[in-house]
């Protein structure tokens, strides 16, 4: 098991404790004070479809900003360099922006309460069981992620014992959206948000300073890992070596299109946060108003990342003992004062918090609404699935502790979540997308395309990967790899299938196949509320430009 360093103990104070505590005891507070709109399931598992876009915005990019994207980033950043902004320009701000754009009218206006509630809608049951299955056990590990995160970073910061880290912070998610439903979730979120940024921002200005500020930055890493590692795209040349272990092929294909798109339009955790939104231009409006805090946040994960690359050269090789996981820690070690100290520990439990709340959310919801509700328990009062769902969320806390210490196989966390999204996200995308843009697609399509696309990429990890049949430089290229290849079984035996078995009704797959045609009238805006902040296209092409742009200065 990787832990953190044993001397990466922080000099805390009773300054910081009472700054944690002063933490925990809002977060307790939003629970509770959402636990008066929890009437009925709706409420519990959609927040009543009543939230504001800013909201709903803000809560879609804390849910993704994790303790393992902060830690995870920057161990990337660390190990790969400024390869690490692909993971944002490419890997997360097209994605977003067509979530918004395209998907959320099918989402949002077939009333679904889950993804795999709309597969069950294009496809069949079979489709709709797998796909749900698939995605409550996904939801599992990477819950379990954030735990191991959790765990590792508190017992080596501020010397607790793993266990009681686990039991405590599972205690409080497992309090607050046992009462307050999504709703407590959503709203902790964007406290979260905030308390995160404030840890990360000073973080980054004073790991700046001691480095001698950006050209200090630069100039040591080129001289001790090369220029490429200062180039988002140098040395992608096919067949050229880089750091990432990855050729602009696979990033553009394996994480901008696959990886990215299979994550941010089918992960049932961030698209959850847009359905609970109070109307169809709102949720539109949620992944696209996330997308411009996603632009800039790279800078606070990778900067980070780089300065400990500088003060400590041979961070996550073998001659050393920290890992790359270990860049963070040893920034708030080296750098940062009492109080501020407080402040950057509790956001990397609001991180840990955010990103476990949104997998346990979306796993209570898919389980209760898909699994339980649809196949086992069938027409019980909506009582009794509010009170299933507050059990199932305790188990999936439960589940989640045991599922914590696979991650411990990975010195850098987001290699391992890349491979999940691979086994997982890629094969539920490549069947949405197909049978949402080819109307012939057949309903036993569905599941099979299901079945190959999470077969392939795991045969092309495990026995391709793994076994050096061929030669993938490193675990992140083999994960770009992995999710082509799901991807392009997934569509083939789609294909296949299709041409061999009976289309679904066209007169069944109205509001299921996208054809261009203007919003219903009742979600139009109303009369005077016309701004331009109001205007989906506008934000996501914004979104798209600016994320461009950004990419300027690491293109030579």
């Amino acid at each position: 098991m990787h832990y953190l360093a044993e001397g990466l103990r922080l000099p805390t104070n009773g300054l910081d404790y009472t700054i944690l505590a002063i933490y925990f005891v809002v977060v307790l507070g939003i629970g509770f004070a959402a636990r008066a709109s929890v009437r009925t399931s709706l409420d519990f598992f959609l927040s009543g479809r009543s939230l504001p876009a800013w909201v709903t915005g803000l809560a879609f990019v804390a849910a993704n900003l994790g303790a393992t994207e902060i830690l995870g980033m920057a161990a990337t950043g660390a190990q790969y360099g400024v390869a690490v902004v692909h993971w944002y320009w490419i890997g997360a701000i097209p994605a977003m922006v067509f979530l918004g754009l395209v998907m959320m009218p099918f989402y949002y206006r077939s009333k679904v309460r889950s993804v795999p509630e709309f597969l069950l809608q294009r496809f069949d049951k079979s489709a709709h069981l797998l796909s749900s299955v698939l995605f409550a056990f996904a939801a599992i590990l990477i819950a379990g992620v954030n735990l191991y995160a959790l765990s590792i970073v508190v017992e080596a910061l501020l010397g607790w014992p793993q266990w009681v880290a686990i039991v405590v912070a599972g205690l409080f998610v497992l309090v607050y959206i046992t009462i307050g439903g999504l709703s407590s979730a959503i709203y902790n979120e964007v406290l979260q948000f905030f308390v995160i940024l404030a840890a990360l921002i000073p973080l980054t200005l004073l790991g700046l300073k001691r480095v001698g500020g950006w050209d200090g930055l630069t100039g040591s890493l080129e001289k001790s890992h090369g220029s490429d590692f200062l180039s988002a795209w140098g040395g992608t040349g096919i067949g050229d070596a880089n750091p990432l272990g990855a050729n602009w092929l696979t990033i553009i294909l394996g994480l901008g299109f696959v990886l990215s798109f299979g994550y941010w339009t089918t992960n049932f955790a961030e698209v959850q946060r847009a359905l609970s939104a109070k109307n169809l231009s709102a949720a539109q409006r949620t992944p696209l108003i996330a997308a411009f805090p996603k632009i800039f946040i790279v800078f606070l994960v990778m900067i980070p990342g780089l300065v400990a690359a500088v003060l400590v050269p041979k961070i996550g090789t073998p001659g050393s003992d920290l890992t790359y996981n270990d860049a963070i820690p040893l920034l708030m070690q080296e750098l940062l004062p009492n109080g501020v100290l407080g402040i950057a520990v509790t956001g990397l439990l609001a991180a840990f918090m955010a990103g476990m709340a949104a997998n346990v959310s979306s796993f209570n919801t898919v389980f209760t609404t898909d699994i339980w509700a649809r196949y086992v328990k069938k027409d019980q009062p909506d009582a009794y699935y509010l009170r299933f769902g507050r059990l199932i969320t305790a188990i999936g806390v439960l589940a989640s502790i045991g599922t914590a210490f696979i991650a411990a196989s990975f010195s850098n966390i987001m290699s391992y979540l890349q491979t999940l999204f691979s086994f997982f996200n890629v094969p539920m995308f490549v069947v949405f997308i197909i049978g949402m843009f080819w109307k012939r697609a057949s309903m036993k399509s569905g599941v099979w395309g299901l079945v190959a696309g999470t077969t392939a990429a795991m045969v092309n990890y495990f026995v391709i990967y793994k076994q050096g049949i061929i030669d993938i430089p490193t675990d992140q290229g083999a994960n770009f790899v992995s999710a082509i290849v799901g991807f392009v079984a997934g569509a083939v035996v789609m294909v296949a299938v299709t041409l061999f078995t009976a289309p679904k009704p066209e007169a069944e797959l109205a509001g299921l196949v996208y054809v261009t045609e203007s919003p219903d009238a009742e979600e139009a805006p109303a009369e005077g509320d016309s701004a331009w902040y109001r205007k989906p296209a506008l934000l996501g092409w914004g979104a798209i430009v600016l994320a461009a742009l950004c990419y300027v200065p690491y293109s030579f």
